[in-house]
């Protein structure tokens, strides 16, 4: 039996309570979906402005109407501190993933960036000090690595941030490590590396690469990739995501306290190779024939090689993906 196994075991057996921020979005429906199924009771709280009420509507409808009576929503914005004191109250776990997660929106609207990701990240991790929650994660990203040169990124080789998102995730990671100092705050963070997934939106100037080209090849159109196709990225399955949350909100390692993890599967993928790989999936599923790609220029802030040591989180937390690229892929291929 894996940690990750045992650890299951034991939430189904000391059900707790639980607070997802941004439990509404993608990455946050798919982790309310895990901890319900487990039998715990969960807190969500989302502003809505990029997560929708048909995920918990989804997700509801998947754990069945036993389990979905122990979700509860409410609808409130991170940069409130009272909210955030409102949300944490009677909670023992937070996982916070409420975030504007978007480098090109980061790079028009670094302020708004500021107060979301930084700001309200800060009222978040107070909140659950002055309530005594017992651990909480976040989401950092992979973002941070910025220019560092090492193809596959290790957590204590970092470049310039070349982005406001970039720079954003880096101070919550300073603040969670200067807050376990001086506290004693028991926070996890996790660098995610490209998540991807059932539910993932692929509407927006900003939506990610992989929902945005399935649904753009699903209606026959046409699919886009900035520069030559040759920037490598760690693509992760939104479930392997949860499994590391999972894990870190409820470690005994003390060592992981302050501490901050990649997460990703460790290996690369160009996207020319994603591209080839969604097409023959969309064409499967389909039985239409799927256009070649068109490249364009390269864009701003993006990062050219992007892939995950995870020897830090194997080792800290035992964590260990159950899910292939291809394997990840062609489910998600099939859920939209």
């Amino acid at each position: 039996m894996t940690i990750y196994q045992r650890t299951q075991a034991t939430l189904r057996d000391q059900p707790q309570h639980w607070l997802v921020t941004g439990g509404a979005g993608f990455i946050g429906s798919h982790v309310i979906e895990k901890l319900l199924s487990l039998g715990q009771s969960v807190r969500v709280l989302d502003d809505l402005s990029t997560g929708k009420t048909q995920n918990l509507e989804a997700v509801r409808g998947l754990v069945g109407p036993e389990k979905a009576a122990r979700l509860e929503f409410l609808q409130g914005d991170i940069r409130d501190a009272g909210t955030c004191d409102r949300a944490v109250a009677g909670v023992d776990r937070v996982i916070h993933l409420a975030a504007m997660g978007s480098v090109p929106l980061s790079m028009d609207k670094p302020a708004d960036c500021n107060a979301i990701n930084v700001s309200g990240t800060l009222n978040i991790f107070l909140a659950a000090h002055r309530g005594g929650v017992k651990r909480l994660t976040y989401a950092s990203s992979s973002a941070v690595y910025g220019d560092d040169a090492l193809e596959t990124k290790r957590e204590e080789s970092i470049g310039k941030c070349i982005s406001p998102y970039a720079a954003s995730k880096r101070m919550d990671e300073i603040y969670a490590q200067t807050l376990h100092t001086c506290f004693g705050f028991e926070a996890v963070g996790f660098r995610y590396f490209n998540v991807f997934g059932p539910r993932q939106d692929p509407k927006g100037a900003y939506a990610a690469v992989i929902p945005l080209w399935i649904d753009a090849m699903k209606k026959s159109q046409d699919v886009f990739i900035n520069g030559d196709g040759g920037n490598t990225r760690d693509f992760c399955f939104v479930r392997d995501i949860v499994q590391a949350n999972i894990l870190g909100a409820t470690t005994d390692n003390a060592a992981a306290f302050g501490e901050v993890f990649n997460v990703g599967l460790g290996s690369a993928t160009t996207l020319n190779e994603l591209f080839t790989t969604l097409q023959t999936l969309v064409s499967e599923d389909t039985g239409r024939a799927v256009p070649n790609v068109i490249y364009r220029d390269f864009r701003a802030g993006d990062i050219r090689h992007s892939c995950a040591d995870a020897t830090k989180i194997q080792q800290a937390l035992g964590f260990a993906p159950d899910h292939t690229v291809m394997e990840g892929l062609r489910e998600t291929v099939k859920a939209f």
